[in-house]
């Protein structure tokens, strides 16, 4: 096994496990409003895996390369890693803020600065990265639309369910800051 693939390996166990660690530390307390998730926990964590296992899956039954050489499988690794690191890091910022599920906190204030200055959703982005990263990585065209596309559309839609909470709790604030900001993408989305 070559050392790429080693570390890809090893990048897929980390991914697994600090996902799994957010799952059981991060979620809402007692006092916390918890009615506004709407499934979305559960919707990622279908859509999330199942992406996973069925782009890597069509990697090893298909060929539908997306470019030749091995630099497509190094831009994937690195995709991978700033994924996953740059979310511990946005997930770290937020502090008791951040909740697995979608939660308000009594004392709940909306973040506007470091990449919340561009992005509302810098958290959900990073994640996407790494599917993204998967998707190269795994060099077909099939495995990176199944890595991708799951996620992406899950995370659509709990940014919508998030976005109608923030805004009951926020009012006009967030109102503006999503006037000034991006979803997932800065300057584009």
């Amino acid at each position: 096994m070559s050392p790429l693939h080693i570390l890809f390996s090893a990048s897929m166990v980390a991914w697994f496990l600090s996902e799994i660690l957010y799952k059981n530390m991060l979620k809402s307390g007692k006092e916390d409003s918890k009615d506004k998730d709407r499934s979305t926990l559960n919707i990622l964590w279908m859509a999330i895996p199942f992406s996973i296992a069925a782009s890597v899956a069509v990697s090893y039954m298909t060929a539908f390369p997306i470019a030749k050489g091995a630099w497509i499988l190094y831009t994937g690794e690195a995709f991978i890693l700033t994924g996953i690191v740059l979310r511990f890091f946005i997930i770290r910022s937020l502090g008791k803020y951040f909740t697995v599920d979608v939660t308000i906190k009594k004392d709940h204030q909306i973040k506007k600065e470091g990449f919340y200055k561009y992005l509302r959703h810098p958290s959900y982005a990073f994640s996407l990265l790494t599917s993204l990263g998967l998707g190269l990585y795994l060099n077909n065209w099939i495995s990176l639309i199944l890595a991708f596309l799951p996620p992406f559309l899950a995370f659509i839609y709990r940014i919508k369910i998030e976005e109608q909470a923030l805004v009951e709790q926020f009012g006009e604030e967030y109102i503006q800051y999503r006037k000034t900001t991006k979803k997932l993408i800065p300057f584009i989305y």
